[in-house]
């Protein structure tokens, strides 16, 4: 399942998860294979398509694909153990605040329901929460999502009070009572709907697309250094977003990456739905520079902002730096000419 701290930022790491298991794919290259952290999230378990499919050693490109819970693959991608990481906008920015830059080559998907604030029977909008609590843990993408619907809302961020809660717990938290509604991530906000009889999302990450979004970020010398190679790579991705669109092939994609997280196809169909994986088309006015959602620039400066003010780190970060459109661009320019 989507593990319990996905997606956020925790100083946490233990042993057992810097040993986590690899799918290691052999080209004969002279260089050290490509290591690149994975984790539970349905944009980042599609990697398993092009690993059991060997597209990777079809294109040429020697891959070691590595699989954590989302926050220890952070954690290792700062240690210096990986050459990629899938992360999210926001989290890529904490991580380079806090001593390991990244650069974003490529975006897998953005978050289209799987993130959703949840509320008990009786309460049908975010307008219906006011003087009320919710249960969320601040500082990350649940709250952000929270004081994203609020301000779609015309609400002001103290017209609902925060309990801080860990996400996995949110569920429960609902289903005692000691607040009104909680916002989550799957499989905690799904969760919280089956404990909790009656109760539904108000507000989701679907209503506001591209508040979320899931990219593959590398470190700049690895980058410098093995340009092509990473090529190669985003090349195999689209060529897993085309047979995932295919709808004639979901129940071997289902098989593919429920297995990966050791489920049963018709449990994980949720999961994907809540995925919005983008293709090559789609991608490409999401890189250009502009305010809002729409644009990852003007997505990753509402993060920064939010990151900034609940002291994540101190300043305004230099968003440009953490991106690098050329290589997705020019690999799609490739592609079209074949």
């Amino acid at each position: 399942m989507i593990t319990s701290v996905s997606r956020t930022w925790k100083k946490c790491l233990t042993f057992g998860a810097m040993l986590a298991g690899s799918a290691l794919l052999t080209v004969p290259l002279s260089a050290e294979p490509l290591k690149i952290g994975y984790s539970d999230w349905p944009g980042w378990v599609a990697w398993e398509v092009g690993i059991k499919k060997d597209w990777f050693a079809e294109e040429g490109v020697e891959v070691s694909f590595e699989w954590y819970d989302y926050v220890a693959s952070m954690d290792a991608y700062a240690a210096g153990q990986l050459d990629a990481v899938g992360m999210t906008n926001g989290d890529a920015l904490v991580t380079g605040a806090t001593g390991k830059p990244s650069v974003g080559i490529l975006i897998n998907d953005y978050s289209n329901g799987n993130d959703m604030i949840v509320a008990k029977p009786g309460i049908e909008s975010l307008m219906d929460l006011k003087g009320m609590k919710v249960g969320l843990e601040e500082g990350f993408v649940p709250h952000l999502l929270l004081l994203k619907g609020m301000e779609m809302a015309g609400m002001e961020p103290d017209e609902i009070t925060t309990v801080n809660t860990p996400t996995n717990e949110t569920p429960q938290v609902l289903s005692s009572g000691a607040v009104d509604a909680v916002s989550a991530w799957q499989p905690s906000s799904g969760e919280a709907l089956k404990l909790v009889s009656g109760s539904k999302p108000i507000f989701t990450s679907a209503d506001a697309p591209g508040i979320i979004y899931d990219i593959m970020f590398v470190d700049p010398e690895s980058l410098e250094k093995r340009r092509d190679e990473w090529k190669k790579v985003i090349k195999v991705w689209y060529r897993i977003v085309d047979f995932i669109k295919d709808e004639d092939n979901l129940d071997e994609t289902l098989e593919i990456l429920a297995s990966r997280v050791s489920v049963s196809p018709a449990e994980y169909e949720p999961f994907l739905a809540g995925t919005y994986i983008l293709t090559g088309e789609e991608v490409k006015p999401i890189w250009e520079k502009a305010e809002g959602l729409g644009s990852v620039y003007g997505s990753t400066k509402i993060s920064d902002d939010f990151n900034v003010e609940f002291e994540a780190y101190e300043k305004a970060l230099d968003i440009d730096k953490y991106f690098d459109p050329s290589l997705t661009l020019e690999v799609l320019e490739e592609m079209a000419a074949e």
